[in-house]
């Protein structure tokens, strides 16, 4: 087995997004060395993600994205129920589709750029705590970790934990849902709409999903709670039309379930993005809250390493909780009406939508905070009087 001598001062595990950008974080402090493990055999790949951002939102994370990274600009976003439905203009939220692929690649090249160390095709197997250096013969108060992987024996004085949903399901089953999406050629795919369907017969618990990449072409996706996600897919797709061709295939677990209560699992050991459950309850997207996730975690790691104190870790937390904690809540309540609800219920919601109700969320709406949207359609007058017989008292709270 090789062993590395070399102490890093942070080992990040999982080069996606909130990995890279702790990493662009870290690594742009002089002195401090950074090492990025991802386990896969490129960074970026599979693209699970459907890529749905605002310009915004990337804007916060401080990164300009290449003219590769940027597949399509939505101007429309199609909401439906089994038999209902409207349409919200989103040009004023300049939502952009990103290709995951060469937008990480892009972060990982300003990593990079600032002297982060980035292995693919390296997994992580263990990480443990040590209280004596064998090798220095010094007694180090438990302040290096030894971080088994797949190429040998790492250490670091910090280890931040990026691997993905896979870490927190297994910690916690019940907040998952298994998705499929396909890449999709085909007449249909309108290239400047996205589509979200609600259908709590076929997707319980999620939707279906279209985003387009280009004319023709897109990313369709379907996700629930209990269902054959290939069948279903393959039924979404055949009421779409018959005219289409699968380019790429890509399954993966989402996580809805909103955030954990703590992102630090040990005095210097910190938890980030999709391991830290914070994707959105609502469509398990995850570019900006994650990235954030990343953004504040390296910020306060480097603050602990450049000042010897390892209460200013919390900062993270802190940070990250409030920016973002109201608004999961209000997402989780929403989800918890919105599931419960039978599709009949569901169509009735929509149809109660007023023009007037469409028109303030297209003027007004956030695509990164959007409860307020959400709160517009489920609280419209008629859709209150159908829903509150169900969960009266969490739909008062969505609007506390």
């Amino acid at each position: 087995m090789l062993v590395m001598s070399k102490i890093y001062d942070v080992i990040i595990a999982g080069g996606s997004i909130s990995g890279l950008l702790a990493a662009r974080e870290l690594s742009s402090h002089n002195g401090i060395s950074v090492l990025v493990l991802e386990d896969d055999y490129e960074v970026g790949t599979p693209e699970h993600c459907g890529g749905l951002v605002s310009m915004s939102a990337v804007e916060k994370l401080q990164i300009l994205p290449s003219a590769t990274s940027i597949q399509n600009k939505v101007r429309k976003a199609k909401i439906l129920s089994p038999s209902n439905g409207f349409d919200i203009d989103a040009g004023n939220q300049k939502v952009i589709v990103l290709d995951r692929r060469e937008f990480d690649k892009q972060i990982a090249f300003e990593a990079q750029d600032y002297g982060a160390e980035i292995r693919v095709r390296c997994s992580v197997r263990s990480v443990v705590e040590l209280t004596h250096d064998f090798e220095s013969n010094n007694i180090n108060d438990g302040n290096i970790y030894l971080v088994s992987t797949s190429e040998g024996e790492m250490k670091c004085k910090y280890f931040i934990d990026a691997r993905g949903v896979g870490s927190i399901i297994r910690k916690n089953r019940t907040g998952a849902l298994q998705t499929a999406q396909y890449e999709v050629y085909a007449p249909w795919i309108d290239s400047d709409a996205i589509e979200v369907k609600f259908d709590n017969i076929r997707f319980p618990g999620f939707f279906a999903w279209i985003i387009p990449t280009d004319s023709g072409k897109g990313k369709v996706g379907v996700g629930g709670r209990a269902i054959n996600v290939v069948d279903a897919l393959k039924s979404y797709l055949n009421s779409k039309g018959s005219r289409y061709n699968i380019v790429r295939k890509v399954y993966s677990p989402i996580w809805v379930m909103g955030p954990l209560e703590s992102f630090l699992c040990g005095r210097k050991y910190l938890i980030v993005g999709d391991a830290a459950g914070q994707t959105k309850p609502t469509t398990a997207g995850g570019i900006f809250t994650c990235g954030m996730g990343g953004i504040l975690a390296g910020r306060a790691t480097a603050n602990a390493i450049n000042t010897s104190d390892q209460e200013l870790l919390k900062e993270y937390e802190r940070d990250w909780f409030l920016e973002f904690n109201s608004e999961f809540k209000k997402m989780l309540l929403a989800r918890r009406l919105l599931e419960r609800l039978d599709n009949r219920g569901l169509d009735e919601v929509f149809a109660s939508v007023s023009q007037s109700e469409i028109d303030f969320i297209s003027q007004s709406g956030d695509f990164d905070f959007h409860s307020t949207a959400l709160a517009r359609v489920i609280g419209a007058k008629k859709a209150t009087s159908i829903i509150k017989s169900v969960l009266s008292n969490e739909l008062r709270r969505l609007f506390d």
